[in-house]
């Protein structure tokens, strides 16, 4: 795996709204707030670009819409805002599309000539797939770290209901296997990025 010089880090919607429980149901993937954090360390000891980029929610009595505490980014996340080498950039979107946002994350991309990213956050299966796939078919190289995202329980049609463990295994297969993004480990970008540090 080679991670370019200006590849981008674009973390999604790691907000505090998400912590609520009652709202969302069960999670999986205890450790990625972690793996999260360590690529954004890498990334910025790096003078990487990074695009932090944050859900406005629309929807009533949703966490995360603006003016309520959950439309805040993780405390680990604000703290680690504004102190890396590199770009830097806030997206703000209410889709699940990163490129559907303000401002244009294709034009910034495309003006800085990056060509390849990583996909990180929250949820696997909603804003972190929705990206990852609009950019592999708009043409970036994109990396999704399954480790560095966590999902939560879902029903769908007909009483269907897939764990967030499932859910985030068929992303991972839909993602990898239909060739719109390569799915990895934390670890193996960090290495890959050339960072020695270690996860706050």
């Amino acid at each position: 795996m080679e991670i370019t010089e200006n590849a981008a880090l674009i973390v999604v919607d790691v907000q505090e709204g998400f912590e609520e429980e009652a709202f969302w149901g069960p999670r999986n993937n205890l450790g990625a707030d972690r793996n999260i954090a360590g690529l954004i360390d890498a990334w910025q000891a790096g003078g990487r670009p990074v695009v932090f980029v944050r859900h406005d929610s629309p929807k009533p009595g949703s966490p995360l819409r603006v003016g309520q505490p959950g439309n805040g980014f993780k405390g680990y996340v604000e703290e680690r805002r504004g102190k890396g080498d590199g770009p830097e950039l806030l997206l703000t979107k209410s889709v699940n599309s990163a490129f559907y946002g303000t401002p244009d994350l294709k034009e910034w991309l495309d003006r800085s000539g990056i060509r390849q990213f990583v996909v990180a956050g929250i949820q696997t299966n909603m804003c972190v797939e929705t990206t990852a796939r609009m950019g592999g078919n708009l043409g970036y190289e994109v990396f999704v770290p399954l480790d560095a995202t966590y999902t939560f329980d879902l029903t769908g049609p007909w009483g269907w209901t897939r764990s967030a463990d499932q859910l985030a295994r068929a992303t991972a297969v839909s993602l990898h296997g239909g060739g719109f993004a390569k799915v990895v480990s934390s670890a193996e970008l960090i290495a890959a990025a050339g960072w020695v540090g270690g996860a706050a």
